[in-house]
């Protein structure tokens, strides 16, 4: 269980993260100040700025890659790669409350709305990008630097990614669609291993 400075820690976090997100959905992300964020959460500019480097900070931190990767870790070994990742994906994704729900949206929504956060974001995927080669190569053996590693995880990732930003019909993945979702990243990562992709 987390002790009380890790409590307190996170709900110094999520305050300030859920202030800047009201104040982007009332004035629009361009017009927020790090100031009125810190006005509005009830903290100083200094303490803003000990959790998130910059306001872009504030949308692109992504909760999910530690619980996700911790998910994967722990897979039983029997399992192959992908019936890992999905079983990490159903487990992480499944057990999100419903606030922490909105705010992925929230966040999903500025990303692709706003072009700084969007070229950001590729950085950032970078980050997801090593962790996962990282994991794939511990649960396999391997060595991170392994081209069939790295090779394996960028088609895994591919295939997650293409279903996030082609699936028609679907606006709002992280809340009323999150099942759908869930389903065709499912079915996508399926129809690799039933193609013969092992690894």
């Amino acid at each position: 269980m987390a002790g009380l400075r890790e409590r307190k820690k996170a709900k110094t976090h999520e305050a300030i993260q859920g202030a800047a997100l009201r104040l982007f959905r009332k004035q629009g992300y361009e017009q927020t100040t790090i100031e009125q964020i810190a006005e509005a959460a009830e903290v100083s500019p200094s303490t803003f700025f000990r959790y998130f480097p910059t306001k872009e900070d504030i949308v692109l931190h992504d909760a999910l890659d530690p619980l996700f990767f911790a998910s994967f870790a722990e897979q039983p070994p029997e399992l192959t790669t992908i019936q890992a990742l999905r079983a990490a994906m159903r487990e992480v994704l499944g057990r999100l409350t419903p606030r922490e729900l909105e705010i992925e949206e929230e966040r999903q929504e500025l990303i692709m709305a706003v072009p700084d956060l969007r070229a950001r974001m590729l950085d950032n995927f970078a980050s997801t990008m090593r962790g996962m080669v990282d994991q794939l190569a511990a649960r396999v053996g391997r060595s991170p630097d392994d081209l069939e590693v790295r090779a394996v995880t960028g088609a895994l990732l591919g295939a997650i990614i293409a279903v996030w930003f082609t699936s028609p019909g679907v606006d709002r993945p992280w809340t009323q669609e999150i099942t759908g979702y869930l389903d065709q990243f499912d079915r996508a990562l399926a129809y690799l291993e039933e193609s013969g992709f092992r690894f």
